[in-house]
């Protein structure tokens, strides 16, 4: 599955047994209904599941549920494309201040807090803090951020250390979203009701991730154990929005601070490579 492209549902092979996760799975009654589950939906590919933590910060509604592309618009993000991106958003002027104004305060209180704390002399004592409620805040911005810390979190040459310890949490401390939710979107991507699908699926995620989760379930036709992949809702406008944010700060730092790097094409090719992943 293209993380960020539709369908925003795949099943795999599941590969590692989920040992850290209750044992339970719903079990399901078949229904006397003829359809079938349509292969053109649902692409069969080897691949491992890595098992996340259970700990972490929930995802906030400024993260994951801003709002909902339409069908047009989710289908023209396929490939990464900074224009189409802008025209989508061009159109959409009240969502793009309204997340510029949740950017900013979360920012500025926090770099704020940090300027007080150099003001005051206090800037070792609280060092730590300052590093977990930065987490906090990546967090509650949503995947586009936690994407940009995982990425830095192993850089020792950037980071100092207590930021770095706070970061590479992020690596496997994402909160799922709602069961419910996730069930909801596997129904209405396959238009049929689960008991119809599976015989059974883990009533719990057994991975979460800042783009999606996953369940253990077994598909009712074959018998075949299977990953369920979910992409988490509103995914897909959040990050492209943020991405137009991005790289719109990149090419405002870069004139007023007469940088020679084109951070510009910094944010793209970051962009890109999360597209196409």
């Amino acid at each position: 599955m293209r993380l960020l492209s539709t369908p925003s549902l795949s099943f795999f092979p599941f590969l590692i047994p989920t040992t850290n996760h209750s044992n339970s799975s719903l079990q399901f009654q078949p229904h006397n209904s003829s359809n079938q589950l349509s292969s053109r939906r649902c692409s069969v590919t080897c691949t491992a599941v890595s098992i996340g933590s259970d700990s972490g910060d929930s995802f906030t509604a400024k993260s994951g549920y801003l709002f909902e592309l339409s069908a047009t618009e989710a289908d023209s993000l396929a490939d990464y494309s900074i224009s189409k991106i802008a025209a989508i958003y061009f159109r959409k002027p009240l969502v793009v201040a309204r997340r510029l104004f949740q950017t900013g305060t979360a920012f500025g209180k926090w770099f704020g807090l940090r300027y007080l704390d150099a003001r005051f002399d206090r800037s070792d004592d609280m060092f730590q803090v300052r590093a977990a409620e930065l987490r906090k805040i990546l967090v509650e911005l949503g995947p586009a951020y936690i994407k940009i810390a995982q990425a830095i979190s192993s850089r020792s040459d950037l980071i100092p250390p207590s930021y770095l310890d706070e970061l590479s949490l992020l690596q496997d401390r994402i909160s799922p979203f709602s069961t419910e939710v996730a069930f909801n979107m596997i129904e209405q991507e396959l238009g049929l009701p689960l008991a119809d699908i599976f015989s059974e699926i883990s009533p719990e995620p057994v991975a979460a991730a800042s783009l999606g989760q996953v369940y253990q379930a077994r598909l009712r036709r074959t018998g075949q154990v299977v990953a369920v992949k979910v992409q988490r809702p509103g995914v897909q406008a959040a990050i492209s929005l943020d991405i137009l944010i991005l790289r719109f700060m990149a090419g405002l730092a870069r004139r007023v601070g007469k940088l020679n790097t084109d951070l510009q094409a910094v944010v793209d090719e970051w962009a890109s490579s999360l597209f196409r992943a």
